[in-house]
C-alpha cells in the first residue's frame, strides 16, 4: 500500500502536526525504557515521561487544561490487528520514525470496517502528531528492525480497566477499556481474548 507522510495533504482529514514543542527531553526518557524482546508493550502513563517539561505544555495547550496521561506504546509491530478510537484526539510522538494505519469512523457500517479503507502515514521522529477523535488507529508500525517507541498522550485514565456494563447501543459491544472502542481483526490476539471482531478484509502488514 502507498505510505503517505503526516505532512501530506492526505493526512488532513485524519489529524495534524502540532508545532512549537521541544521533544528532545521526552525522546531521551523514552529511549531509556527497555525495549521488549518481542511483541508490543503499552503503559497509559510512565512517571519518567510525565516528569519531562513537555507534559505541562501538552496538558495546558494541546489539551486545553484537561488532565492528561503521558505513556508509551513500544516494541515490535508490522501489522494492523485492530483499530480503536476515543472520544477525543490522541497525540503521538515517536523516538524514531513510525507508521500509523488509520481509517475514518464514518467508514464503520453496521459495526464493521473494511480494511481496504485503511491508509498508512509515516511520522518523522520528534513530530507531535495529533490524531483526531474520528480517526481509527492502533499500535504504530516500526520503520526499522529495532522496533518503535511512540509516546501516547490522552485524557487521564484512558485505556485503563473498565468493568463490563449494560449494552444500551450497538456501539457498546466494542467498548474494550475506559474511553476505548475497539474493532479487532479475526486473526488478532485481541479477538482471541474476546474483543469484538469488526474488521473485515486483509490484516494489513507493512
Amino acid at each position: 500500500m502507498k505510505i503517505y507522510s503526516v505532512n501530506d495533504p492526505e493526512f488532513r482529514e485524519f489529524g495534524k502536526v502540532l508545532e512549537g514543542y521541544d521533544t528532545k527531553e521526552l525522546i531521551a526518557a523514552m529511549n531509556a525504557v527497555e525495549m521488549p524482546a518481542e511483541g508490543v508493550a503499552y503503559e497509559p502513563w510512565i512517571d519518567s515521561l510525565e516528569k519531562c517539561g513537555i507534559f505541562t505544555k501538552l496538558e495546558n495547550n494541546a489539551f486545553g487544561g484537561m488532565p492528561i496521561e503521558l505513556g508509551m506504546c513500544w516494541g515490535h509491530n508490522k501489522a494492523l490487528n485492530c483499530l480503536e478510537y476515543h472520544r477525543n484526539s490522541e497525540i503521538n510522538i515517536g523516538a524514531d520514525d513510525f507508521i500509523l494505519l488509520l481509517a475514518k469512523q464514518e467508514k464503520i457500517i453496521d459495526g464493521v470496517l473494511d480494511t481496504a479503507d485503511v491508509k498508512a502515514f509515516r511520522a518523522p521522529a520528534g513530530a507531535v502528531v495529533e490524531v483526531y477523535a474520528t480517526s481509527l488507529h492502533y499500535a504504530p508500525c516500526q520503520t526499522a528492525d529495532g522496533g518503535f517507541r511512540v509516546a501516547i498522550v490522552l485524557p487521564r485514565n484512558t485505556n485503563t480497566d473498565l468493568p463490563k456494563g449494560e449494552i444500551i447501543d450497538a456501539e457498546d459491544k466494542t467498548l474494550w477499556a475506559r474511553n476505548k472502542w475497539l474493532l479487532a481483526h479475526a486473526d488478532s490476539a485481541e479477538a482471541k481474548q474476546g474483543a469484538y471482531v469488526g474488521l473485515k478484509g486483509d490484516n494489513i502488514t507493512i
